[in-house]
């Protein structure tokens, strides 16, 4: 049943997510994500790769790990904002900016927070950066998405920033996902040669 492997995916990933963030070596922490994450998408039957995706047997593509991209930032004030995004055919994804976070040099950029309305709500901070089109999908990447578990966590009013977790939305690898992409106050105009990439 389609709604039982769908919660078994997302227990997967929440599963995964938390091995992470037990991890006290970054780089291993980062090398268990990527191995997870060719695990399940090689045979989830949820895998978001079609079946007949070279991708499936070599595993998805990565920069290599670069522990100068890892960041423990507050969270800094923003004006709320809500938006509502088309997902799924006629459903929208509703969304509120909670605030902001502030990439050092050499981005030098901020990034809008998003606390998602479905799921019960969680944090979303998608990226779109100068790869994108070229080295990464179009639309950006994802970085946190912990209303499905994808958490790197933090520590009071600081959240885990490590850009080497950027991955693409489901919809990169089929068109039949919708999926919400980086407004422009998630998107900066340097290169993050960081993460999955194409």
């Amino acid at each position: 049943m389609i709604e039982l492997e769908l919660a078994e995916w997302r227990r997967a990933v929440a599963e995964l997510y938390a091995s992470v963030r037990r991890e006290a070596d970054p780089a291993a922490a980062h090398q268990l994500w990527r191995t997870g994450r060719d695990s399940l998408f090689r045979s989830h039957p949820q895998s978001p790769l079609l079946p007949d995706d070279p991708l499936r047997t070599t595993g998805v593509p990565y920069w290599p790990y670069d522990p100068d991209l890892r960041f423990a930032l507050p969270l800094e004030p923003a004006e709320p904002r809500e938006l509502a995004l088309p997902t799924d055919g006629d459903s929208l994804t509703g969304m509120r900016r909670i605030g902001r976070v502030r990439l050092p040099a050499p981005f030098d950029a901020t990034l809008d927070v998003w606390w998602l309305h479905q799921y019960g709500g969680g944090l979303f901070l998608p990226v779109r950066d100068a790869t994108a089109g070229t080295a990464s999908y179009g639309g950006g990447r994802y970085l946190l998405d912990s209303a499905k578990g994808a958490d790197l966590g933090g520590e009071g009013d600081r959240i885990v920033v490590d850009l080497n977790f950027l991955y693409h939305p489901s919809c990169r690898y089929d068109p039949a996902w919708q999926c919400p992409l980086a407004q422009p106050g998630n998107t900066i105009a340097a290169e993050i040669r960081a993460g999955e990439r194409l």
